[in-house]
């Protein structure tokens, strides 16, 4: 077994199931500390996880010798600066979504990065449940022939309660609505398995919560090899899911969990368009090993990655692109215009996504 490394986590919201996930995983890492401004919430993580130390000063936390990674937590508007000053201590950071504000931020983080003697690795837990990574499997193997269409649902319910958190619902801290904050994993998915997205045409609107950011969004995609998607979010769905179906020219795939938030998880449904195929299908997933999902699954990997030599699972390419998908859906809801990606310096949207007037009609 490679050795294990010391991780420290900083944010105690979502960074409760990253800790809940390393301590899964005992024989990678230690929880050498936990990091937070609200001391009854550090006081509790500290005993239940076994944290060495509780912290509530991140330059403290950063001084600390024996901490091999910093894993970012905090609310979006804060990842940046966390996020420069861990690099510049020299230590490998993992970042929750979104990585940062704007496509101009991400690539200052990205040129500081490749002097950093340590590596940073977003989150995208979403790609390691088992259904996904069997459809993966199918693809390299050459068995789903070129992609048609994808369709994406992301049905979710947010009420008043989760805004009564201050940094939620703001364009300034929260830096986005439902297609950053809720349905960016998802949409993850249909880049990680149809390649990069050619142009968007995007419709966002407020509709369940006074708040300022989107909260129901349907966006059309044109992906570089032509095949087409659809997005469609919304957090007012009086029932929670999420959906995915992937027609290729082969087999249709369709996620069939009915955990909203496990969308790659088995059960995944496939379907070939003859027996033959079927056959070849059967066959392919009889190979298949399940591993570690979700957290899990990206931790195991990132610690294959930052101690065995290994590639990250998530690199900052991948962050861009999720981002560039973000500034064409929030360009193309304000202007009504289809938008072109790659999504270069000289965009409108390149350094602040946010709309004029910062709310939606």
């Amino acid at each position: 077994m490679s050795r294990r490394l010391s991780v420290a986590v900083v944010g105690l919201g979502i960074g409760r199931n990253h800790l809940q996930a390393y301590q899964a995983l005992p024989d990678h890492y230690r929880i050498a500390a936990v990091c937070d401004l609200d001391s009854a919430k550090l006081t509790a993580a500290k005993v239940e996880f076994g944290a060495g130390a509780g912290l509530t000063d991140y330059a403290e936390l950063l001084a600390m010798p024996d901490v091999d990674v910093i894993d970012i937590c905090t609310p979006p508007s804060t990842h940046r600066l966390l996020i420069e000053r861990a690099l510049a201590a020299g230590r490998h950071v993992i970042c929750e979504k979104p990585l940062t504000g704007s496509l101009a931020d991400l690539d200052a983080i990205a040129a500081a990065a490749k002097t950093a003697r340590g590596t940073l690795s977003p989150i995208f837990q979403y790609r390691y449940g088992n259904g996904l990574q069997k459809l993966k499997l199918l693809q390299e193997k050459g068995l789903c022939g070129k992609a048609y269409l994808a369709t994406i649902e992301t049905s979710w319910r947010r009420d008043a309660d989760y805004y009564e958190v201050p940094w939620r619902g703001k364009w300034a801290t929260e830096l986005g609505g439902c297609c950053l904050t809720q349905a960016i994993h998802a949409h993850d998915i249909l880049s990680y398995v149809n390649g990069p997205v050619r142009s968007v045409f995007a419709r966002a609107a407020t509709r369940v919560n006074p708040v300022e950011v989107e909260d129901c969004a349907a966006v059309s995609i044109e992906m570089a090899d032509g095949s087409l998607a659809t997005l469609a979010v919304t957090l007012g769905a009086a029932e929670e899911l999420s959906r995915i179906r992937f027609m290729f020219e082969h087999l249709t795939v369709e996620s069939r969990s009915t955990h909203p938030y496990r969308i790659g998880d088995d059960p995944w449904h496939f379907k070939g368009k003859t027996a033959d195929i079927d056959r070849k299908i059967a066959a392919a997933l009889a190979e298949f090993v399940p591993s570690e999902e979700s957290f899990v699954g990206q931790f195991v990997r990132i610690h294959a990655a930052l101690t065995d030599g290994k590639p990250l699972p998530v690199t900052l390419d991948d962050a861009r692109a999720s981002l560039e998908l973000i500034t064409a859906i929030y360009h193309s809801a304000e202007a009504g215009v289809a938008v072109n990606l790659p999504i270069a310096a000289d965009h409108p949207k390149y350094a602040n996504w946010m709309p004029a007037g910062r709310r939606w009609r």
